[in-house]
């Protein structure tokens, strides 16, 4: 037992050795949750209050399973039932198959919908490819979790928003037709699993006793992710018992397009009105910088995963400031990326410790590009490498048959457009549906690529000492494609992880780049709703959290050499890294004045810049130093006060001249410009101005809000306004310039 409770902080100890009520910890990343719930199990088996055989966990992936059965073990407890839930339901009714279908076997389960859907869209005369069918399967599967019926599927669709395939009543037609194929063929699907061991429990009451007798207590881990059919069969496996611990972070809730909900781990204490609710905010996982950006990520969040959001405090020691590095384009950002990752792994941080995440497996090619060309090893997580790929292996000999074909003169990029369309792409709009939305996607790489080669004339020796210039071919570019898939399969035993942030889902690295931070990427232009847009909000803080100790954010101003120019993400916050350190818990952040004072307004100020800096026009994230001094994009409409604009200048040319130092050091323009377009009234407001600390504010304030207020320059008090900093003759710099 000493060894259980031995490390556990207050905070863990009161989950791990709380009562027999329903127990519900709110674990942020990083925090020990699995720690907590293993020594929950323990404390509990070991103090003699439960049986191990009659705890049953439950959890979402056979990784996490297999982690807390060894945790279980190295405390000394075994045979606790660790297992998915649909690991869990199939174990159950292939027990009870005999007696629920009368001596039958149970039917086969199926290992993907893809083939049936195919054959049941084909019956309605829908076209599918492969992509078209995963799409059409996504949403097949989102209705079963979600207990939807096809009859009910258009208007659960349209209520949840949800982008179909193809119209909401076509897709619940394929759908009906479906679940009769698959009837016809004798198998079922995991929501059928799922489905079946409720049906057990609720419709067979010797089944739900046997069950109910065997499983006693229950706990539910990343309980955020539950879908409605899985919160199903745990309210049939309780039986109306409450011996139930769940854990989860609603700031983590990135699966809502599945079918899973936070509301349960929301709504539970009002689901149980005696539960016992823990906070776990200490993060062992990474620096108290990276933990500082995470707050600030979240700190934004809105709607009801919001009020159980959780202000992490770092407990390791202080590392690197996470980096911000923005450049002129995607590839530029890749090579770079690279570059770094080379670097890191010369000063000895092992490869597999690195990590690269973006939003979308198509932004991958650029970066297994880099890293091949870098000769730094990498692997995909999650997902085939770009050449692997079907659609651009297809791609691939569609353009290479295309050569033949092409006039020699024709442009690259339309020549490869060109090509493409024997595989069925076309330019524009991508169209609706993940799988064939993430297809279109990939192929439009490939014009992106062809974009990028064509941009320079190739070199052509003519002799010796001379050469001359042609146009890309499409040839030139099927060769180059060649070249990059032959890089890329290089075999590697291990290497640096590239993944999307969904893939990143539970995983952690010493070195983190998160990359393609630009809106119209992260977050994609799909998340129209608030809550879409949230749920983009929180896979950002998924991939910060992600870091252990360095954390590199990037995205580039292009798509490609001389695009279209990209504003930032809008959810990356502009911070001042000292307050993200927090300290460990208990302690406190810098505060001073830097001269040894205790200046409240200091303090007031260090809580400021800990917040994100957004347009007040458009409330796009601001980079750009000019840009957050004014609290608008450059290209965002002014509402300047030219009146107070020409004061302000006029008041600050005659203390300038009376001080004897040059005008920027008592405001840069960009600064007045700020104040005639804002008109502060307070200390607060002048504050919250990029550029005006506590300093500034001391030796100007008065003067700055008397002229807000109207006053005229010669009307000011000249004498007071004169006086200097009395240790230097100067404004002082520590505190804001």
């Amino acid at each position: 037992m000493a060894r259980v409770l031995a490390g556990l902080d207050p905070e863990q100890r009161t989950a791990v050795t709380a009562a027999a009520v329903p127990v519900c910890v709110l674990a942020g990343a990083g925090t020990g949750k699995t720690r907590a719930i293993t020594s929950r199990i323990a404390y509990r088996v070991l103090s003699g209050q439960i049986v191990a055989r009659h705890v049953l966990a439950v959890t979402f992936t056979a990784r996490a399973a297999a982690q807390l059965r060894a945790r279980l073990g190295e405390l000394g407890v075994a045979g606790v039932q660790a297992r998915t839930f649909h690991a869990a339901a199939l174990r159950q009714v292939r027990y009870f198959a005999p007696r629920l279908l009368g001596g039958r076997e149970m039917p086969e389960l199926l290992d993907s919908k893809i083939r049936l859907v195919t054959l049941a869209a084909g019956r309605l005369g829908v076209r599918t490819d492969r992509a078209a069918a995963r799409d059409l399967a996504g949403e097949i599967e989102w209705a079963k979790s979600s207990l939807v019926e096809p009859g009910e599927y258009a208007v659960a669709a349209a209520k949840a928003m949800r982008e179909t395939p193809h119209e909401p009543a076509r897709v619940a037609e394929v759908f009906a037709a479906y679940e009769q194929v698959k009837r016809a063929n004798g198998v079922i699907d995991f929501e059928d699993v799922l489905r079946a061991a409720i049906w057990g429990i609720e419709d067979h009451p010797d089944v739900a006793e046997q069950v109910r007798a065997q499983y006693r207590h229950f706990v539910v881990d990343e309980y955020q992710d539950v879908n409605p059919l899985q919160q199903r069969l745990l309210d049939a496996w309780l039986g109306g018992r409450d011996d139930l611990t769940v854990v989860g972070d609603a700031s983590q809730t990135i699966y809502s397009f599945t079918g899973a909900t936070s509301a349960y781990l929301v709504d539970f204490p009002h689901r149980h009105r005696d539960s016992v609710v823990v906070r776990l905010v200490r993060d062992y996982r990474s620096t108290p910088q990276v933990v500082g950006l995470a707050n600030a990520v979240i700190r934004q969040a809105r709607g009801a995963e919001a009020r159980l959001r959780l202000e992490l405090v770092g407990q390791r020691p202080a590392g690197p400031e996470p980096e911000v590095r923005i450049f002129t384009d995607e590839p530029a950002e890749a090579t770079a990326v690279a570059a770094r990752c080379a670097e890191l792994i010369a000063a000895g941080t092992p490869a597999q410790e690195i990590a690269v995440l973006f939003r979308t497996n198509a932004q991958s090619e650029a970066y297994e590009k880099a890293l091949a060309e870098a000769e730094v090893p990498y692997v995909v997580q999650g997902a085939e490498r770009f050449f692997e790929r079907a659609e651009i292996r297809q791609a691939m000999v569609a353009l290479r048959a295309a050569v033949r074909s092409t006039p020699g003169e024709t442009p690259l990029v339309e020549a490869v457009v060109a090509g493409l369309g024997a595989v069925g792409w076309a330019p524009g709009q991508p169209p609706a549906g993940g799988a064939v939305r993430e297809r279109w996607e990939a192929l439009a790489a490939l014009v992106q690529l062809a974009e990028e080669f064509g941009a320079e004339p190739l070199l052509v020796p003519v002799g010796e000492a001379a050469v001359s210039e042609r146009a890309v071919s499409l040839a030139d570019f099927c060769a180059e494609l060649q070249r990059r898939a032959a890089a890329q399969h290089v075999p590697t035993v291990s290497g640096v992880t590239l993944a999307s942030l969904h893939s990143a889902k539970g995983l952690e690295w010493d070195a983190v780049f998160l990359v393609g931070l630009a809106d119209g990427t992260l977050p994609t232009p799909y998340a129209r709703s608030a809550e879409q847009l949230e749920e983009e909000r929180r896979l950002l803080y998924v991939g910060v959290t992600r870091a252990r100790q360095w954390l590199w954010l990037s995205y580039g101003t292009a798509r490609s050499p001389g695009g279209r120019n990209r504003r930032p993400c809008r959810f990356l916050p502009q911070l001042d890294r000292s307050d993200g350190a927090a300290g460990r818990a208990g302690g406190t952040g810098r505060g001073g004045t830097g001269r040894g004072g205790t200046d409240p307004a200091s303090g007031a100020a260090q809580r400021r810049r800990g917040q994100p800096i957004s347009c007040r026009v458009c409330g796009t994230t601001l980079l750009a130093g000019v840009d957050r001094k004014l609290g608008r994009c450059a290209t965002c409409p002014s509402d300047l006060d030219e009146e107070l604009f020409d004061r302000l200048r006029t008041w600050r040319g005659r203390l300038a001249g009376d001080q004897r130092v040059p005008a920027y050091v008592v405001f840069t323009d960009a600064t007045l410009v700020a104040i005639a377009e804002r008109r502060p009234r307070t200390d607060a407001e002048l504050l919250a101005i990029a550029g005006i600390g506590p300093r500034k504010l001391g030796l100007y304030g008065r003067d700055v809000c008397a002229l807000v207020d109207g006053t005229a320059v010669d009307d000011l008090d000249w004498k007071k306004s004169s006086e200097s900093d009395p240790e230097n003759g100067l404004p002082a710099s520590g505190d804001g310039a």
